[in-house]
């Protein structure tokens, strides 16, 4: 079968490789779509900490099970799939708490096992046990189904931040994370959704597929400002920075209203994740701060729910379907910001 594999940064390749075999407890499955992400080009540029290559990529996954483990009951060939990308341990002291986004122990698709840019995939024993591989509804097809992982991250966001009925609420960043915020903030009844972005392209670009209340281009205006006057000096009640970027989350903070939530969802560069923090704005106008990692085997479930349910539509953000053999093609898409969402179809 051929597979995308990472052996070093700079040195992804795809090749020949043996079809894997399930073990007694894991899943068995012919990978249908396994979409893209930011995170599977850092990791082609730079590695990952928890990578020991070679390592097959991809973490948005979604396939139909062939086989199944001895030991396994509950799944059978046939079965249309979409598997989690983190996976909580179950057993530590932020599992037993329901706290599984931050679980000490957690292990990832693609990163400690291989992932989905392959054409068969082995769901590890310990996925399941965390009920961490969900059914695909009828009607829904496997590339929406593989955007459930990255959606499960922005409900976990959201959830944290509070998002909910008659918020105005501020996304800053335009890519596919960003558009997937808007798209839920409105699910979650928010009044007013503003999408914020330096790139002048790729706001009109995602401006045009999710349709938010407002647009700020902040490489022509102060978005502090622009957020300020939209909302009669107020402020948002929810900014989320949905963007690698320091100045993003200082501005977040700025221009949030008295008792406003900011969701740090997008990380920064580990080699410069400093921020200066105007902490007077977040005492004085009782401000929360709150980050977002990840995503939960029960974000994942919900997510697949509210795609099927219509509630958070995604078809319309997978602007690149490509095959297997163009996975590097599909990693330049991503990097230069010429598409929303680029999926693998092996």
């Amino acid at each position: 079968m051929k597979v995308v594999r990472f052996h070093a940064p700079g040195d992804v390749r795809i090749s020949d490789a043996p079809e894997p075999a399930p073990g007694a407890g894991d899943v068995k499955i012919r990978v249908r779509n396994c979409s893209t992400c930011g995170t599977d080009v850092k990791i082609f540029r730079f590695g990952h900490h928890h990578i020991v290559p070679p390592r097959v990529m991809g973490h948005e996954i979604a396939g139909e099970v062939v086989e199944v483990g001895q030991d396994v009951d509950g799944w059978a060939p046939g079965d249309r799939v979409q598997v989690i990308a983190a996976i909580p341990c179950g057993h530590c002291v932020e599992c037993r708490r329901g706290s599984r986004t931050v679980c000490e122990n957690q292990e990832s698709m693609g990163y400690h096992h291989d992932g989905g840019f392959a054409e068969y995939l082995v769901v590890p024993a310990k996925v399941l046990a965390v009920d961490g591989l969900n059914r695909i509804p009828d009607g829904l097809d496997y590339a929406q189904a593989s955007v459930a992982e990255p959606l499960a991250c922005v409900l976990n966001g959201q959830q944290l931040a509070r998002v909910g009925a008659g918020d105005d609420v501020v996304i800053i960043g335009s890519g596919p994370i960003g558009c997937l915020h808007v798209r839920l903030a409105r699910a979650r009844g928010a009044a007013r959704v503003t999408l914020v972005e330096l790139n002048p392209e790729r706001l009109a670009q995602a401006a045009a597929l999710v349709a938010p209340d407002a647009t700020i281009c902040a490489r022509d205006t102060d978005p502090v400002d622009a957020v300020r006057k939209l909302t009669d000096g107020r402020g948002a009640d929810v900014v989320v920075t949905a963007a690698a970027s320091g100045a993003a989350q200082e501005q977040a903070v700025q221009m949030a209203a008295r008792q406003g939530r900011i969701s740090l969802f997008g990380g920064l560069p580990k080699d410069n994740p400093t921020i200066r923090l105007d902490a007077n704005l977040v005492h004085y106008r009782e401000l929360t701060v709150v980050g977002a990692n990840g995503s939960s085997p029960a974000h994942n479930a919900e997510a697949l729910r509210l795609i099927a349910s219509g509630a958070v539509s995604v078809a319309d953000l997978i602007t690149h379907r490509l095959p297997l053999d163009a996975a590097l093609e599909a990693f330049d898409l991503v990097a230069s910001g010429t598409a929303i969402k680029v999926t693998i179809e092996p």
